[in-house]
């Protein structure tokens, strides 16, 4: 696992969401949400943000460049 697929299965869990709770939200498939859990795929730059703005958090929190 990555910093960003630890960080983002640990929002998601803090927040109570399923993967596919998550994955609507987003407006993603549930298993672009897995991939991104597993580090199997990373989500590109826009949905990077988004995915920050949900949970009010940095992209670098996300990326694991700042706690």
């Amino acid at each position: 696992m990555n910093k960003f697929s630890e960080r983002l299965k640990q929002l998601r869990i803090e927040k109570k969401l399923s993967q596919k709770e998550l994955a609507t939200i987003l407006e993603v498939d549930q298993r672009s949400v897995s991939n991104w859990e597993k580090a199997v795929r990373e989500p590109d730059y826009a949905m990077l943000i988004k995915i920050a703005d949900y949970f009010e958090v940095s992209a670098d929190y996300l990326l694991g460049l700042e706690d």
